[in-house]
């Protein structure tokens, strides 16, 4: 028997559904963790009343412990914001902790983001989260887009 046809033999092929990609990268020993490098909250800022939203919303979803701030563009001012929450850090990733959350913030949106503070409201009008961005040169009213 020839080495390839004992390789074959050993390792079966993935199953038709499954990407070849997917499957190696399934069988590869897990990266160790990535390590954030660490922020201030002179990047971002969360309020009292931020946080304890936050930390209640972590608590409530189990979907991770970190809130990933992000920027895309769309929006009717042409740059949103996004707020998830992830269980681990990525590569370039800023760690800010801010009123006992841990932010997430990758370095492009670090450029759009600094000094920003973000608070909320549990008013009935105009409650939610509310982002105060000195870099933005004009927001909607609704506090979900700004442009630069």
């Amino acid at each position: 028997m020839t080495a390839a046809a004992a390789a074959t033999l050993a390792s079966p092929a993935p199953p038709a559904s499954v990407p070849a990609a997917a499957a190696v990268t399934a069988a590869a020993p897990h990266a160790p963790p990535v390590v954030p490098r660490e922020g201030t909250e002179q990047l971002v800022r969360l309020t009292a009343e931020a946080g304890e939203k936050v930390r209640a919303l972590i608590a409530r979803e189990g979907k991770g412990e970190f809130l990933r701030i992000a920027i895309s563009g769309g929006g009717c001012n042409g740059l949103s914001y996004k707020l998830r929450f992830v269980p681990e850090p990525r590569s370039g990733d800023i760690l800010v902790r801010s009123a006992g959350v841990a932010v997430l913030v990758d370095s492009k949106t670090a450029l759009y983001l600094r000094g920003t503070l973000l608070d909320y409201s549990s008013k009935l009008i105009a409650g939610g989260f509310r982002f105060t961005n000195p870099n933005a040169k004009a927001s909607c009213s609704c506090g979900e887009s700004f442009s630069v």
